[in-house]
């Protein structure tokens, strides 16, 4: 038997099993990294399996994590720009309107173009 392919093996009855081990990150996934974990699985399982094998599949959400939040940030900021936000001392109601109407924009944005694409 060659196994000169630089993989070690462990005996298990009469079978030689090879160790492998998936490279995961310490840190703990962010909401976008799940989601766009979650959409690869369902949705192109074999693009999920191949990234999942060659180690490429956390980086990859890690990296969509920071994008997303950079993204998210940048995007708070423009659009407080164009659209200021009412008085939160005196309209406290319509400030929290209008703010929770700027971040399902950017969430939309955000699910569009970076998980679900």
């Amino acid at each position: 038997m060659n196994m000169s392919n630089n993989l070690s093996y462990t005996q298990t009855g009469d079978y030689l099993l090879p160790n492998l081990t998936l490279h995961q990150p310490k840190t703990p996934l962010g909401k976008y990294g799940r989601m766009r974990l979650n959409f690869l699985k369902q949705q192109h399982p074999v693009l999920y399996h191949t990234m999942l094998l060659n180690g490429s599949l956390y980086p990859t959400l890690n990296e969509l994590e920071q994008t997303a939040a950079a993204m998210k940030e940048q995007m708070m900021t423009d659009l407080l720009a164009k659209n200021p936000a009412p008085d939160k001392e005196k309209n406290q109601m319509a400030w929290v309107q209008h703010m929770n109407s700027l971040r399902e924009q950017i969430e939309e944005v955000i699910q569009t173009e970076l998980i679900y694409n």
